[in-house]
Parts: structure tokens; C-alpha cells; sequence
């Protein structure tokens, strides 16, 4: 034991002589390190972000929304143009669709038809922009959306159409910012809606609610979907109003009145919902359940498709598919400069067993074993190896803050990482400084003392 700590003293005198030459020889692996590490951080940043929009789209949701005009192709215009009235009038996507879903389908959990307007939203004298949604309950099930505080809607208020609502958190936030809104009013438009419940705080990424049309949770007024249709105004319901251009009234059932004007871009707008959400039972059932439902309301549009389905989860799994396969692809580059790092230290110390020839003959003349020289040597390219995978993890880790603060990429540092690549680290040191030692140890001792 005292025999090998002497010769690990020897060769880390050596190092400690040729400091310089050492951190040269273990910047190929303190950069390999560094690089592996980092880039599975933003691989474990990438992979977090996907968990959290899954959790946010829902599990096993189908979302179904109108089409938009502008994605239609002019050869569908065309062929629009040619059938005739009666066969190609639909009447837009309806309550009635979302209520067939979930009384024909049987793979299908809940169904959660939303429509949204946009309003002026006043409450204490402070005036904000925001949205308005018609909602079930199921629409909090579906979006695993829970209550600060407050009630749910409840039975009497669904079916009548009462005016009260849920408020984002965000909203709360700006409309009462010191006081407790349960159970105070908030304007929506010309509308009073009491508020019973204030959502827990949700974010959502741009990314989501460009590509899947999740909403901004924190930023809309949730009013049961009835209240909506009764008291705002229903899309399926023409009025003369409507045909001459401008405000609609609406009368409720308990006298009072209202008018509501909406907004450009929504007056060929035809469509009594925005949106229904379809949780499916199984994971598995998801395609099939999709496929039914493009059918299933193909069929009551009269044949036509004026509807898009969009399935979140598999466009994120596709999304996760293609960044493990980015991730990958850097991790190999990054797992390069390893390799090239323990090259560097092979080439240096073939290089440094030239120079110490003589001393390796002094060495084994005075009683120094084969297995005493490749130890030591070994021992020179490990510790070079070991302290450039040291550095090398507090610079992956630098790197990895670094693009987190400048390039706004989520990094997730795991202890997995850290260990792979120390370990990896060591073990090309070990691997790549084995010839040089074995190739010092079968020096010949008469020919090194000799050797100038």
C-alpha cells in the first residue's frame, strides 16, 4: 500500500512540474464535459416542458374548433363553389355536436364545449380587456383547473343561465387587487356577473396557445355556457339586427335587456361554439376516437368539413420525438470532444514517455517493477483526466445558467448528467493512458540509461 501511495506522489509531482502541459492536455476533456453536460440540460429542460404543457392541454384530449377561412385552399374554395346550396350548408359547430359526442361515442369521458368573446371588463372602477367564456364544469375537469377559493357552478345556475362567473387569477389580480371579489359583481360588456370562485394561478406558453388553442387561463371571466348564449348573444340565432348590421338585443326572462356588437372579424362567424374539448377514456383510443368524431360531424355538417381536430397530446409527443432526436444528435457531438480529449491526453503522454526515458531506466534500475511504472503513469493521465472532469462540471454548469439567462431555453441540471460524465471523464483518461504506460513499462532499462 505505502509502495503504491509513493508512486501516486510521484506522478502527481509530475503533473503539478508540467502544469501548464497539463491543463493544455485536459482542455479536450474539461470542454467535453462541460458540453455534455449542458447540452443534457437543455435536453431535461426541453422534456420538463413538454410535461407541463401535457399537464396543460390535459390528458387524452381531442380539441375540435372551426375552421378558419383563411386555411382553406382555393382548390376546396372552388369546389365549395360548385355544390349546390342545399348540399353544402352547415351550421357551424353547435352545442347539440358537442352533446351527440358525448351520448354517441362511448370511449369518450367528458366533453367540454366552449365559446369565447371578447369584452370590456369593469369591476371597482378599474376597466381591463379580456375574455369572456361559456364553460361547463367539465371544462375544469378536462384542463386539470382547480379553485383558490370560491364554488363551482352549480346545477340551477347551468341550467338557467345565471349570471355569475369564475375569475382567472390574473384578472383578480388587476380588477381586485385588495379586496376579496367572492361575491361581488364584475361588468362584462352590458353584463353583471356575480362572482363565485377565483381560479388557481395556470401559465401557459405562446407556443400552446398559437399551435393547440389553449387560452390564457389567468386572463378570462368563465361564465356557465347557457349564460353565455342567453346573455350575450348566440351565433345560430339570426335576427333581423344582425342582417341589417350592428348591435343585437337579447332579452333575459327576468325583463331586462342588453346589446352586444361584436367585433370585426367575427361577423361571418357562424359557428354557435368556438370549441369542444373531448377527453377520451384510453390513451390508446385517442386516433380512433378522433376518426369518429371527423365522421360523426362531417355527417351532421351536411358533408361539410368546416371543422379542424386537433389531438395536443400526439402533436407533443411528436414535438418530444423530434427534440430527443435533436438532444441526441448533441449529446454525440458534445461525447465527440470527449474522445478528442482523450486523444490529447494519449498524444501527450506518448510525447512525455519519450522525454523521460532515461528517467523510467533510472527508475527500474534501482527496483522499480513493469507494473510500478504503468501505475505511474496511469496515475498521471487519470489525475488529468479526474481534474479536467471537475472543472469541466462547474463550466457544464455555468453553461447551462448561462443559455438559460441569454437564450431563455429551460435547463434542467440532473445529478444523472453530473455522474455520467465525471465518470465518462475517468474512464478515458484510464483507457487512453494505458498504451503510454504500457509503452513506458517495456522500456528496456539498458537502453533508457543510455538513451540522451
Amino acid at each position: 500500500m505505502e509502495r503504491k501511495l509513493y508512486i501516486l506522489a510521484i506522478a502527481l509531482e509530475a503533473v503539478i512540474a508540467n502544469k501548464f502541459r497539463s491543463m493544455l492536455t485536459a482542455l479536450g476533456i474539461i470542454f467535453g464535459v462541460a458540453a455534455v453536460i449542458a447540452m443534457l440540460a437543455i435536453g431535461n429542460g426541453a422534456q420538463q416542458e413538454i410535461l407541463e404543457q401535457m399537464k396543460l392541454v390535459g390528458v387524452n384530449n381531442i380539441i375540435v374548433m372551426p375552421k378558419n377561412e383563411s386555411k382553406k385552399s382555393e382548390q376546396a374554395k372552388e369546389e365549395e363553389k360548385g355544390k349546390e346550396a342545399a348540399d353544402k350548408f352547415s351550421p357551424g359547430l353547435s352545442l347539440l355536436d358537442a352533446m351527440s359526442i358525448g351520448q354517441i361515442i362511448p370511449s369518450v369521458s367528458k366533453v367540454s364545449p366552449e365559446v369565447v368573446y371578447e369584452s370590456t371588463i369593469l369591476a371597482d372602477g378599474v376597466s381591463t380587456y379580456g375574455k369572456v367564456s361559456g364553460v361547463t364544469p367539465d371544462f375544469f375537469d378536462v384542463f386539470n383547473l382547480t379553485l383558490e377559493r370560491g364554488e363551482m357552478f352549480n346545477e340551477e345556475q347551468l341550467k338557467f343561465g345565471k349570471a355569475v362567473c369564475i375569475l382567472g387569477s390574473g384578472l383578480k389580480a388587476r380588477l381586485f387587487p385588495n379586496s376579496d371579489p367572492i361575491g361581488q359583481f364584475v361588468k362584462c360588456g352590458n353584463v353583471w356577473l356575480k362572482v363565485t370562485g377565483i381560479l388557481d394561478n395556470r401559465s401557459v406558453s405562446s407556443n400552446l396557445t398559437e399551435n393547440l388553442g389553449i387560452s390564457d387561463y389567468n386572463n378570462q371571466v368563465y361564465a356557465p355556457i347557457q349564460t353565455i348564449l342567453l346573455r350575450y348573444r348566440d351565433r345560430s340565432v339570426v335576427t333581423t339586427s344582425m342582417i341589417r348590421g350592428g348591435s343585437s338585443t337579447v332579452f333575459f326572462d327576468d325583463g331586462m335587456m342588453t346589446s352586444f356588437s361584436e367585433g370585426s372579424g367575427q361577423d361571418d362567424n357562424t359557428n354557435q361554439i368556438d370549441k369542444i374539448v373531448v377527453q377520451v377514456k384510453e390513451t390508446e383510443l385517442i386516433s380512433q376516437t378522433s376518426d369518429v368524431i371527423q365522421r360523426m360531424l362531417k355527417r351532421r355538417h351536411a358533408g361539410v368539413e368546416d371543422f379542424e381536430i386537433k389531438v395536443p397530446e400526439l402533436l407533443l409527443k411528436q414535438e418530444q420525438r423530434t427534440k430527443d432526436i435533436f438532444n441526441i444528435v448533441l449529446g454525440a457531438i458534445a461525447s465527440i470532444s470527449l474522445i478528442v480529449g482523450g486523444i490529447g491526453i494519449m498524444n501527450i503522454m506518448l510525447a512525455s514517455v519519450m522525454e523521460r526515458t532515461k528517467e523510467i531506466g533510472i527508475r527500474m534500475a534501482t527496483g522499480a517493477t513493469r507494473r510500478d511504472v504503468v501505475f505511474q503513469f496511469l496515475s498521471e493521465a487519470t489525475m488529468i483526466s479526474i481534474s479536467g472532469g471537475l472543472i469541466g462540471i462547474f463550466l457544464g454548469l455555468a453553461l447551462a445558467k448561462i443559455i438559460m439567462e441569454l437564450a431563455g431555453i429551460l435547463t434542467i441540471v440532473s445529478v444523472s448528467s453530473i455522474v455520467i460524465s465525471f465518470g465518462v471523464s475517468a474512464t478515458v483518461g484510464i483507457l487512453f493512458g494505458y498504451m503510454p504506460a504500457r509503452k513506458a513499462a517495456m522500456q528496456d532499462p539498458v537502453a533508457s540509461l543510455r538513451y540522451e
